[in-house]
Formats: structure tokens, C-alpha cells, sequence
């Protein structure tokens, strides 16, 4: 669909032309109305598809036809980087307009800070907060909320993964019951319909099927056990056969782990967490997105919230609980139909997550054999990064149990 056939504010419209933009994605094309409409609207589209603009645009053009525009809309991120990215969209599209935008999020030098508060006391247009900052500013009267028009919970799950449930509802006590609100989700567990029914009035609903990965992605697994991980992305790593990495682990504790091991074996690369001050995650940012940092460790937080070009290599050191994180993941790579490569290192209690994704794609995920020098290397070894325990006495006299032995008695694929 074309973008001229929304009949947006020409301002607006000029923005998007200007930016190359011609025809609307399908939740673009599925949303807009019903937000213009002035609908409540519960989306599930995941990263990549348009979902930014499926929000922004229609409620900037509403904002470009309205007289009394102070603190007109709220947008809800859940990481201070996805609530840089969604402003730069806003400052993008609204060149042509004279829509205004603030951030708020924590971190930063005091100048910011005032910043913050003066444009606050000013009122803007929209603001585009992560909840804990936010309750702060509500909590102490300097940012007034009761005369919002729109709010806007982006990445719906991931907020609530991250444990902003409370938080997000003492905001909305401080907001207009009426009010439009929408809600956009990547997927659609129960806790989120929950959350849609408590806070929605009457909602439309969009649920676009994820999509498959890119075809421009060569998707790989290895089948480990824990202590030939290392060993294996080692020697992958080392080969200067990728540039810009991403390497993704299931917890904090062990991207930390992750970190400290590379740089030992002399690798370039830095572990990205929620413990880092904000200072120290955006220059971590920076040096990735500039190419001279090679290797960025992360969790899933990090594949929604980072939006770099030119990444070549997406590594699952764990495979994620959730077959959609696992696209979300390896779309890091390919982008703009580049070429990338994924790998998966899967472990024996992780077969049936495989089983999962493959399901998910409808493809199986090519395997790839080890090299030859790996396989002599035990289960257990004391470089293993998710091997924290120390042998009990007594303990080496046991016989070591061989990775994957069938149990005695049992047919193959039983």
C-alpha cells in the first residue's frame, strides 16, 4: 500500500518521502487505519517488520491536526537503547514538522537530567521513557501526565520479561482513563493478553505469523557437549573470517563469564549487561557499531534493543528457551538482504529446543561436524565457562559418564 493513501499531514508525508520511503509493510498497512481510527490496538509483529512506524506515523499525524498538544503521547520501551532508536525515528520523520520529542531513561550527566526536567516543565509532543526513570519524574510531581492522548507500550513482552509489570501499571495510574492505547508485542503468552485486557478498551487485534529467517542467513548448528564450546568458537573466531560478531548466552552471569574467558584467549570482545553503568554500555555500542569492537556478548535483551548493519556472524552460545528468540536473534545478521551466518552450539539437554526452531522455520538447521581435534575433549573440564562446581573427594575414583551414551538395552531413536 502506498503511503499517500493515508492521506497523511503533507509535512509528515514529505518526511517519509524523504527518507525513500514509498509503500507501507503489512502491519503497517493493517494498523494505521485502526489507529487513525482512534482504535485501542494489541499487534503481535516482531522486530524488523515495520512496527515502529506502524505506531508513530499515525499518532504523528494526529499530532500534527491537534491544538492542545502537552505531553500528548507516551511511548514505553523497555531498554534505554530501544528508546534512543524510536526517538531517532520520531526526529526522522518529523523534519518537515515542528512535532517534539524527549527521552527519558536513566544514566547520563546531570546536564541531561536538566534537560529532562526543563522540557518536561515545557511539555513536549512525545515522550519516549523506560518505566524506572519515568516513575521517578512522575513520583516527584515534575512530569504531569493527565492530559495524554495515546500511549504506547513497545515490546510489550520483553518488558514484562524483564519484570516491569508494577512499574508499568503505577504509570498508568497516573494517566487519563481515556485514552487511546496500544500495544505492540513480538509474542503473545498469556501474561500480555492479560495485560492487553487490564489496560485496553476494547481492543482490535493484529497478529502477524513471525517471519522466517532471511534466506540470506547460512544457518549452522554444531552438536557439543558444554566443554567444546569454547574450544570451537576459539578457533571460529580467530580466523578473521568475520568482522562484527554477536555472540548471545542465556544469563548475565555467564556473558560476563563469556567476556572474561575471550579476552584470556586473546580474543576482542566485551560483554554486554544490565551491571555495566550507562556510560560504559553506550561507548561498548559505539566501538561495535564503528567496527572496532568485533565481538559483542549479550542476552536476548541485546537482540531487540541494538540495530547495527554489517553484523556477519550471529553465535548461540546457548540455544534460547523460546523458538521466536531464536529468530529475533539471527536476524541480527543479513540485513538489508546482505549475507550472514548463524551458529547454534546445542548440547544434549538442548535437542528438543532445537527440535523447536526447526519446527518454527520449517527447515532443518544444517549440521556441522566438529573438528576432528575436539573430540577427545572431556565432558568435564575445568575451562568449561558453565562448569562452576568443584569436584567432591572421592570424585575421580567414579567412572565419567560418556556424553550422549545410549542407555544399555534401548534401540537407536528410541
Amino acid at each position: 500500500m502506498d503511503f499517500k493513501e493515508f492521506n497523511f499531514n503533507p509535512e509528515l508525508l514529505e518526511g517519509l518521502l524523504a527518507m525513500g520511503f514509498r509503500n507501507a509493510t503489512p502491519i503497517q498497512t493493517e494498523a494505521i487505519p485502526l489507529i487513525l481510527d482512534k482504535k485501542d490496538l494489541i499487534a503481535c509483529a516482531q522486530t524488523g517488520t515495520g512496527k515502529t512506524g506502524a505506531y508513530l506515523l499515525p499518532i504523528m499525524n494526529m499530532i500534527a491536526g491537534t491544538a492542545n498538544r502537552h505531553n500528548n503521547t507516551l511511548i514505553l520501551a523497555p531498554t534505554r537503547e530501544l528508546a534512543q532508536q524510536i526517538d531517532l525515528q520520531v526526529e526522522a520523520l518529523s523534519y518537515f514538522t515542528n512535532i517534539s520529542s524527549l527521552t527519558v531513561y536513566g544514566g547520563g550527566d546531570g546536564i541531561a537530567y536538566e534537560q529532562q526536567k526543563r522540557s518536561m516543565r515545557e511539555g513536549v509532543d512525545i515522550i519516549i521513557a523506560t518505566p524506572g526513570r519515568l516513575i521517578s519524574h512522575l513520583s516527584s510531581g515534575l512530569l504531569k501526565l493527565d492530559q495524554l492522548q495515546h500511549l504506547v507500550l513497545d515490546e510489550a513482552d520483553r518488558m514484562l520479561d524483564m519484570g516491569f509489570y508494577d512499574d508499568i501499571m503505577k504509570i498508568v495510574s497516573y494517566l487519563p482513563q481515556v485514552r487511546q492505547t496500544v500495544m505492540f508485542s513480538a509474542t503473545m503468552p498469556p501474561k500480555i493478553r492479560k495485560l492487553a485486557a487490564t489496560l485496553l478498551n476494547a481492543p482490535e487485534q493484529i497478529s502477524l505469523a513471525i517471519s522466517k529467517p532471511a534466506e540470506g542467513i547460512s544457518q549452522q548448528v554444531y552438536m557439543v557437549h558444554d566443554a567444546q564450546k569454547v574450544p570451537l568458537l576459539s578457533g571460529l573466531l580467530k580466523t578473521d573470517v568475520y568482522k562484527s560478531i554477536i555472540v548471545f548466552a542465556s544469563t548475565k552471569e555467564k556473558v560476563k563469564n563469556l567476556g572474561k574467558v575471550f579476552r584470556n584467549l586473546g580474543l576482542k570482545a566485551e560483554a554486554f549487561h544490565s551491571d555495566l553503568g550507562q556510560n560504559e554500555r553506550e561507548s561498548i555500542l559505539l566501538k561495535f557499531k564503528n567496527k572496532q569492537l568485533p565481538i559483542l556478548i549479550g542476552t536476548d535483551v541485546l537482540s531487540r534493543g541494538i540495530d547495527v548493519e554489517g553484523i556477519d556472524l550471529v553465535v548461540n552460545f546457548d540455544v534460547p528457551h523460546d523458538a521466536e528468540d531464536y529468530v529475533h536473534r539471527i536476524g541480527r545478521t543479513a540485513r538489508a538482504a546482505t549475507k550472514g551466518t548463524a551458529i547454534t552450539l546445542v548440547n544434549q539437554k538442548d535437542k528438543r529446543k532445537l527440535a523447536s526452531i526447526e519446527k518454527l522455520i520449517e527447515k532443518e538447521v544444517e549440521r556441522i561436524p566438529l573438528p576432528e581435534h575436539l573430540a577427545d575433549i572431556p565432558v568435564e573440564t575445568a575451562s568449561s565457562p558453565s562448569s562452576h562446581s568443584r569436584p567432591k573427594p572421592g570424585d575421580a575414583n567414579k567412572p565419567k559418564r560418556k556424553f550422549w551414551k545410549k542407555k544399555p538395552g534401548k534401540p537407536a531413536g528410541v
